[in-house]
């Protein structure tokens, strides 16, 4: 401005066309100053209000800011808890968690990014080492390895974190340097060549036990072979020969050969996840073979250990099931001896009685362990259950008929084992009582087998129910011309009665004149025996009797037809 005043000076001056006095120079120069004075003056106040106003901005852009900031921070703390974020994954090892997007990538495509990028540095082995850095922008902190970004942070970045860009950036270039010299070193040239060394080495001592093994087994058998020549001895159980030398000798030599498969196996089990897991590139799938073969056994096994309190539930249960069965069927063997009697309960109902109990005290005890055994309440074992119950259902209506059948026989007691019955045309003696069938032995020692549900749908004669207690009666008719008298026919009825063997004589045997035809007489026997299972044998003799005295007698015993037509002829 002084410079100003001065060119203008000497502008007025040379306008002027003459020189001014020192005075007036002076004069005007001290006015010029003055005037200057107060311009300078006001430009400082001028200077003054710009800063003011330029401070009072700051201070608002600030307040904007963080005000910005605390709702971006108060929107981020309500997104916290239903935002999982996005895992950031080298290899298995996870890095941190990225919840934010930036410039239309996602969090997932920037942890895509970020990993595919690690992993490229880590195993190019034509890139020289070098440090993870920072390098700042306007709004974001890329961090870089050489030329190659990794990643960059954004403010968006370190307030899901609740830190600043810088600590936030520098956090990640340790996590990055430290995962980046792994890589590094795992996929060196002399880190190949190790594992490789390695992989033959485990191939080869596969090879070797699988050797030993073999050998040691080629000996087992020899020994065995030896064995089963001079030292082996059959099984026996009870005078049973349950296996021969020959047959024992072949079960040890199975037996030896799948305990070598098993060991065989168990080293293969245990060898290639080993291989697998030499190489960092099949050392997923390593794992992965190693789990699928330790998880079924420790499944197993802490199903067993988990098991252990309903297997004593269980336990428990079936032994006082036990014990009482055996209790029931102590007391039903002490009634059906009669050595225990109760009052309108037959022996004959004892076993039947105890068995009927029995099923129902095991269908008890089944349907208490039911729901303590393993799989119980799986849909599948219900379906399977529930099918084998209708399986049942259909396919033994008959047997159940049966079996219902069975037991009212026993309780209506119309016969027992021993008995001397008759079944429709079927005669023959008991010989066993089943809930199902019932067996007979006829007089041709032929035995029928007869379902229990026909007895209860026929007609049953039992022989010898009455005649242990009242005699049976056996008869048999002959018929006899008028010409013999009557009084005689009887005497030599009872008489041959009475020689008879298994007729008793007491009640005495009698004869019943059963018709009065046109030319005979008909006549019946009836006579008491005692043993019903005899009565075949019985009326076989007793007719040979009759036949020894009317032919002692005198007494013709041709048909009555055929004497008539004799005398006529004779005439």
């Amino acid at each position: 401005m002084i410079q100003t005043a001065f060119e203008e000076n000497r502008a007025d001056t040379a306008a002027d066309g003459h020189t001014l006095t020192a005075a007036e120079r002076a004069k005007e120069d001290s006015i010029r100053l003055h005037e200057l004075t107060l311009q300078v003056q006001e430009m400082k106040l001028n200077e003054i209000a710009l800063r003011n106003e330029l401070d009072n901005a700051r201070n608002e852009n600030h307040k904007a800011d963080s005000l910005r900031r605390a709702q971006q921070i108060l929107r981020i703390d309500s997104l916290r808890k239903v935002t999982p974020g996005v895992p950031v994954v080298v290899g298995e090892d996870t890095l941190f968690l990225l919840y934010a997007a930036k410039g239309g990538y996602s969090p997932l495509d920037r942890a895509e990014m970020i990993s595919t990028a690690i992993e490229k540095i880590g195993k190019d082995r034509r890139l020289r080492r070098d440090s993870v850095h920072t390098l700042a922008n306007d709004t974001y902190i890329d961090i870089m390895y050489g030329d190659k970004m990794i990643m960059s942070v954004t403010e968006q970045d370190a307030l899901w974190q609740g830190t600043s860009q810088e600590e936030l950036a520098q956090h990640y270039v340790r996590l990055f340097t430290h995962k980046i010299d792994y890589l590094k070193n795992e996929n060196s040239f002399w880190q190949i060549v190790r594992r490789a060394v390695l992989f033959v080495l485990v191939l080869a001592m596969q090879f070797l036990l699988v050797k030993l093994i073999n050998f040691l087994f080629a000996k087992l058998r020899r020994k065995i072979v030896e064995f089963k020549e001079q030292k082996l001895k059959p099984l026996v159980v009870k005078d049973y020969e349950l296996l021969n030398t020959h047959r024992l000798g072949e079960l040890l030599l199975w037996a030896s050969n799948i305990l070598r498969y098993m060991l065989l196996l168990l080293l293969l089990i245990f060898t290639v996840p080993i291989l697998f897991a030499i190489f960092p590139q099949t050392e997923n799938l390593a794992l992965k073979i190693f789990f699928y073969i330790i998880d079924p056994v420790r499944m197993v096994v802490k199903g067993i250990v988990e098991y252990i309190p309903n297997l004593f539930i269980i336990a428990v249960i079936w032994y006082c099931v036990k014990y009482i069965v055996k209790g029931l069927h102590y007391i039903s063997r002490e009634i059906e001896d009669e050595k225990l009697k109760i009052n309108g309960f037959y022996p004959e109902w004892a076993l039947p009685t105890f068995n009927i109990i029995r099923f129902l005290l095991y269908a008890f005890m089944i349907a208490m362990i039911y729901p303590y055994l393993p799989g119980a309440e799986s849909g599948v074992f219900q379906g399977i259950s529930v099918f084998v119950g209708l399986i049942v259902s259909l396919g033994s209506s008959t047997v159940i008929s049966n079996f219902i059948a069975g037991f009212v026989i026993t309780y209506m007691r119309p016969f027992k084992t021993g008995d001397f019955i008759k079944v429709k045309e079927t005669v023959g003696t008991v010989i066993e009582k089943t809930p199902f069938v019932t067996r007979l032995r006829t007089i041709k020692n032929e035995v029928v087998t007869i379902p229990n549900s026909f007895i209860m749908s026929s007609d049953t004669v039992n022989y010898s129910a009455s005649a242990r207690k009242y005699g049976l009666i056996i008869h048999t008719t002959m018929t006899m011309c008028y010409d013999v008298p009557w009084r005689q026919v009887h005497d030599l009825l009872i008489k041959s009665a009475l020689e008879t063997r298994g007729v008793i004589p007491e009640p005495k045997p009698f004869v019943l004149e059963m018709e009065l035809n046109d030319y005979y007489m008909s006549y019946q026997l009836n006579a008491y025996i005692k043993d019903a299972s005899e009565m075949p044998e019985i009326m076989s003799d007793l007719h040979e009797n009759i036949q020894d005295n009317f032919k002692e007698a005198g007494i013709d015993m041709v048909a009555t037809h055929f004497y008539d037509h004799r005398n006529r002829t004779k005439e």
